[in-house]
């Protein structure tokens, strides 16, 4: 496999550079509603899950 120079390098970089799609302002504004949207049902998912295994383990150790 032949070596690239710097330039060529340079010129390869720019040119793939260029072939990227930036999302819209729209776009970005409604994943980032989405995403904290979603982080937020994941974590009342999880305090849920918590919540419910802390009782099991604390109903168990009264037990013993």
């Amino acid at each position: 496999m032949a070596k690239t120079s710097p330039g060529e390098f340079i010129r390869q970089v720019r040119s793939e550079a260029s072939k990227v799609v930036w999302p819209t302002r729209q776009e970005t504004v409604t994943t980032a509603i989405f995403v904290f949207i979603m982080m937020v049902l994941l974590a009342l998912f999880f305090l849920g899950v918590d919540t419910v295994f802390g009782w099991i383990v604390s109903q168990l150790l009264t037990l013993a």
